[in-house]
Parts: C-alpha cells; sequence; structure tokens
C-alpha cells in the first residue's frame, strides 16, 4: 500500500532546477534513505514532502490518517525549558486527556452533577489512557533518552545550555517518542556520538512503519535501510536494497549510459561524413536524405554530466617546536569544572582523534587549548611558530555573505579568480560560489570553511566534527587529504570509520570528566 504519493514535480530556486519531473512512492514498511552529492535537494525534497515548502508543478498526496514525524537539521527548541519538559510535550495530547479527565471527577462534587455521565467520560477517557500507556510515560522517557544519552546530561537541565549536538538529541528523542507512523529524518546521526548512533541504528531495525532519511553515514544507511532514492541532476532514481547494493546498480547505470552515449555518437560522426561524402553525388543524393531525416529524427542522447569532485589540499607552514601544545593540571569548564585536572602534549605531527559523549567538553577543549576560552584552571602553552587552523562547528543562519564573500572577508587581498578558483577546487559551483552561505546545504557550507582554512600554511589542524554533512565523496577526499598532510592533527568526530586507520592515537575525554555517564 502506497502511503505517499509524489508526482511530477518540478521545482526551482533563484534560476536553478533542483527537480524536474520527479516522481516519488513510499510503501508500507519501507526504510528509505535519500542520498547524493551536497546541494543536490534532499533537505529540499523533505520540505516538499513535509507541506513546508510548495513545489512550482507537481501533486504531493498522503495517505488518509497519517501521523507524519520530521526531524529537520535546522528545528530549533523553545528557550526557557527543561529537557525534561521538551519531552513531555511529546505526550500534549494525553497530559491533556488526564487533565479532562481530572476535571470530571472535580465535577462530581457539584450538586446537581451528571454523575453518570461524568463517569462515563472519565472512563472513556481512562482507557484511551491505559492503551496508550499513559502510566509507564515517564519510564519510557527514561528509557529513549537513556539510549539517546540525556540521561547523562542531566533531563532537568535548560535547554538554553545545550550544544548543538546535545539539542539534536532532544528533538531526536521527543521524535521517537511521539511514535509517529511515519518517520522523516533529515541527517540524524550528525553529533550523535558512537553509541548513540548504534542505539538509533538498533531502534530504526526494530521500526515496523516506513521511514525516509538523509544521512551520508555509510554503514548507518546499510544497515537500516531496503530502499535508496538516488538525487542527482533534477531526478530521482529508486533503487532497492541496501547502500552498497545501490552503488554497485549505479556504477553498472553509469557505465550502461556512457557506452549507449559513447556508440550513440560514434553512429552520428559516421552518418554525418557519410551524408557530407555524397550529398553533392547525383548517384547517391537520395542516400544522403534518408540518412539526413533518420538522423534529424533520432534521439541524442545527452553526456552525463559530472558534478565537480572536491580536491582539498592543506598547505603545511614551517616547522614548529617538538611540541605544539603543553597543557599542566589543566580544568576545563564555563562556571563549573568539566574535568579533573589534565596533563596534555600534543607532539608534532601526531594525529589524534578525541572521542567522548556529546556535552563532556570536547570543543570546549579544542576552544580552550586555541586559546578562545579561559580553562577554570591551569596552564596551556603552544610551541613555537604554531601557525593553526580551526574548523569550527557553526551554523550559516543570518550569514549574509555570498561563498566568496566569505573568503574575500578573510583574504581581501585574492583576486576574483583566485576565490572562484579556490572555491571550485573544494567542489563548489558557480551556483554556489556567488550563493548566500544562508542559503547554501551544510555540505556546500562546510567546503566553504574548509576552503578557507586552505589559503594559507599551517602547522597544527583542529577540526570540530568536520564531516558532518559532508557528501560521501567529500569525506573520502578529506581523509585523503588528512593523511597526506605533514602537519599535527586534532580531530573531533563521531564517526571511526573516518579516523581510525590514519590517527596515531584517540583520546577518550570521558576519563577526564567530572560527570556520570
Amino acid at each position: 500500500m502506497s502511503i505517499l504519493n509524489v508526482e511530477n514535480i518540478s521545482h526551482g530556486f533563484g534560476g536553478r532546477t533542483i527537480f524536474e519531473d520527479v516522481t516519488f512512492r513510499l510503501l508500507k514498511g519501507e526504510h528509505v534513505a535519500l542520498v547524493g552529492a551536497n546541494g543536490e535537494g534532499k533537505s529540499t525534497f523533505l520540505s516538499i514532502i513535509t507541506g513546508k515548502m510548495t513545489p512550482d508543478q507537481g501533486k504531493v498526496e498522503w495517505a488518509k490518517r497519517v501521523n507524519v514525524g520530521y526531524l529537520d537539521q535546522h528545528a530549533v527548541l523553545k528557550p526557557g525549558m527543561t529537557i525534561r519538559e521538551v519531552l513531555r510535550t511529546a505526550f500534549d495530547e494525553m497530559y491533556k486527556l488526564e487533565a479532562e479527565m481530572q476535571e470530571c471527577y472535580d465535577k462530581m462534587a457539584d450538586e446537581n452533577a451528571d454523575i453518570d455521565k461524568l463517569m462515563a467520560d472519565a472512563g472513556e477517557i481512562q482507557e484511551i489512557l491505559d492503551a496508550n500507556s499513559f502510566y509507564t510515560l515517564e519510564a519510557k522517557i527514561e528509557e529513549v533518552s537513556g539510549g539517546l544519552g540525556l540521561r547523562g546530561i542531566g533531563l532537568d537541565k535548560q535547554v538554553d545550555e545545550l550544544s548543538g549536538g546535545q539539542r539534536t538529541k532532544v528533538l531526536l528523542t521527543k521524535l521517537l517518542l511521539q511514535n509517529p507512523d511515519i518517520l522523516i529524518l533529515d541527517e540524524p546521526t550528525n553529533y550523535l556520538d558512537v553509541e548513540h548512533i548504534q542505539w538509533l541504528t538498533t531502534y530504526l531495525q526494530g521500526y515496523e512503519n516506513a521511514f525516509i532519511l538523509v544521512s551520508h553515514d555509510v554503514p548507518f544507511l546499510n544497515a537500516v535501510t531496503n530502499v535508496i532514492y538516488h538525487v542527482e541532476n533534477a531526478s530521482l532514481t529508486r533503487y532497492t536494497g541496501s547502500y552498497e547494493k545501490f552503488e554497485e546498480m549505479h556504477a553498472l547505470k553509469k557505465r550502461q549510459e556512457d557506452a549507449a552515449y559513447e556508440k550513440q555518437q560514434a553512429e552520428i560522426a559516421r552518418e554525418k561524413d557519410f551524408i557530407q561524402r555524397n550529398k553533392a553525388r547525383v548517384a547517391t543524393r537520395g542516400m544522403a536524405n534518408s540518412r539526413q531525416k533518420k538522423l534529424d529524427k533520432m534521439e541524442v542522447l545527452e553526456k552525463r554530466a559530472e558534478k565537480p569532485k572536491p580536491h582539498f589540499n592543506f598547505q603545511m607552514d614551517r616547522t614548529p617546536s617538538r611540541f605544539v601544545i603543553e597543557a599542566k593540571r589543566l580544568i576545563l569548564g564555563y562556571d563549573n569544572p568539566l574535568t579533573n585536572p589534565v596533563d596534555i602534549q600534543l607532539e608534532r605531527g601526531k594525529k589524534v582523534a578525541l572521542r567522548g559523549v556529546n556535552g563532556l567538553g570536547k570543543t570546549t577543549l579544542l576552544k580552550t587549548l586555541l586559546g578562545m576560552i579561559k580553562p577554570i584552571s591551569g596552564s596551556i602553552e603552544l610551541g613555537e611558530f604554531v601557525t593553526p587552523g580551526y574548523f569550527e562547528q557553526e551554523s550559516t543562519k543570518g550569514n549574509d555573505n555570498t561563498a566568496i564573500e566569505e573568503i574575500w572577508q578573510e583574504y581581501p587581498g585574492m583576486s576574483q579568480f583566485e576565490v572562484r578558483a579556490a572555491l571550485a577546487a573544494c567542489g563548489l559551483t558557480n551556483e554556489h560560489i556567488t550563493s548566500k552561505m544562508m542559503v547554501l546545504s551544510g555540505g556546500e557550507a562546510a567546503k566553504v570553511r574548509l576552503c578557507k582554512i586552505m589559503q594559507k600554511p599551517v602547522n597544527l589542524l583542529v577540526l570540530d566534527e568536520p564531516t558532518n554533512h559532508l557528501d560521501v565523496d567529500a569525506k573520502a577526499e578529506l581523509k585523503r587529504a588528512l593523511k597526506e598532510y605533514k602537519g599535527t592533527v586534532l580531530l573531533v568526530s563521531h564517526e571511526p570509520e573516518f579516523y581510525e586507520d590514519w590517527v596515531d592515537s584517540i583520546w577518550n575525554i570521558e576519563g577526564w570528566t567530572t560527570k556520570i555517564i
């Protein structure tokens, strides 16, 4: 049974065609992944099917009485609430019914109350509450929030105080508690830690209803999906099976299309050559005209439009002293300590990954070591001749710069040609280069920020979740560039498969924390 039908939708933005005559269907029980390069329109498609955006043409039809839950990567939390209060809003309807039932009991004390009617109403509500396990909701909140790591943060913590990763966990936990008929998840593993990605993997593997998700996390996709829709060149192509099966079928499809194009081009060349040689001769003019008519009627195949592949290259500055960073009795935190006193030595040329659940201070550590945040106590010394390049987790919300202006702002001496060439090398098209940062996809914006780092020689790369939002090709290219880089690397990433085969060591910040995890 079809739950969602998308028929012949077309959509564009700023003169750019994002979708052209696209068709999509979601069947009961399907676990669908929407995949494709950065900027192809995956998040736009989710906005269209959830009604946040209206396509220029075509129609979107959901089955009747389908409850859809949508995790938007740009969603925000209402300030002034605790995590527990936000999670309880997943059951607002249940709490309203409980209040209504209590009101029935209160009215029974009135002298003229219709006791029989009030008892019937209260009994009916009680049955609904029992059927929905209302009296175990708090246990359910504890279970799901524990699975995604919120219990370690503290459910009574204000959402205003949360990191970006923690906010994502709250939104995802609330959505799973709502238990909608259909889940729509936009990059749900971004900012999740390894153990919580595993919990989500297990949850989705056992999910009986259908879901649609966008992700660039290949092991996660292989584990949870059985249908792949590939977004490329304004079209959608459906593949059945895992992501690995999709890669095989897509590669075969590309080879077949390239072979068909080359074969037709060779045929066209032969026909044109024959027509050119024979159209002037009376004896062969008829054959030449006949072949020209055949050629005119031929449906000419278009050459596959290849997306520009990114190329990352980090310039190496002069050799620094043996230890690029040394910290003694360092305590991280803001108002309260996040860690016990720790001693840190980062040696020249070493590549180190930081791991540990969100909220324990990985980003705080990076900013403290770079002097952007003062530690609660302890000392930090950068070595001689250390020149860091810092990739920061950041939002482009409200950033009115175009991509080209974003580079120019930091490197005003670069010519327009040099800026365009640098951005193009990172896999950005002319449309991306002239677009405002606030309208670029997460992956496109990340490429612009990586481009900024690559414009100057550095001998210490400090990267905070650089793979979030990057597509598969860009992640592979970034991995290659970091493996080849001769300087020191300090990396935060929730994807072990990205870094495990090239880092020298892994620092687990969970051993430093003052928190109970």
